[in-house]
């Protein structure tokens, strides 16, 4: 599998417009604030099927995925094809860079204590100024 900082190159301003025009009627970026879909709020790195309160598929809950930003761009491209079996309608996003800014975007809502060392103050601003367009 690889790492979790691959297709980190989008730009998550754009990502921000792409997920309210396609994402954002049935998942949230708020912690413990589940829609239609789970809560987004610090995906990446994170487990699949990992939010306690969502009732999962049976395909997503035996996945074993960890949503590394490769797998995530993996799914979005087609979620039921990566995956058969999801509960997501959603057809995916089939262009590459939408992908990446998606992507680029759900990096920005990360738990504090699961950003490690690497955080700087220009991803902490990037991270505010995302805050305060959604």
């Amino acid at each position: 599998m690889l790492g979790a900082t691959a297709n980190a190159a989008g730009d998550p301003v754009s990502g921000a417009q792409i997920f309210r025009n396609n994402c954002s009627g049935c998942h949230s970026r708020e912690p413990g604030q589940n829609l239609v879909g789970p809560t987004l709020y610090s995906v990446v790195g994170r487990p699949a099927a990992s939010v306690a309160e969502f009732p999962y598929s049976a395909a997503m809950k035996g996945s074993g995925i960890v949503w590394t930003t490769d797998q995530l761009m993996a799914y979005l491209r087609a979620p039921r094809k990566f995956l058969p079996g999801v509960k997501m309608l959603f057809p995916g996003l089939s262009d590459e860079h939408d992908r990446e800014n998606v992507v680029a975007f759900l990096a920005t809502s990360t738990r504090e204590e699961d950003a490690g060392p690497h955080r700087d103050a220009s991803h902490a601003s990037k991270t505010a100024a995302m805050r305060d367009s959604w």
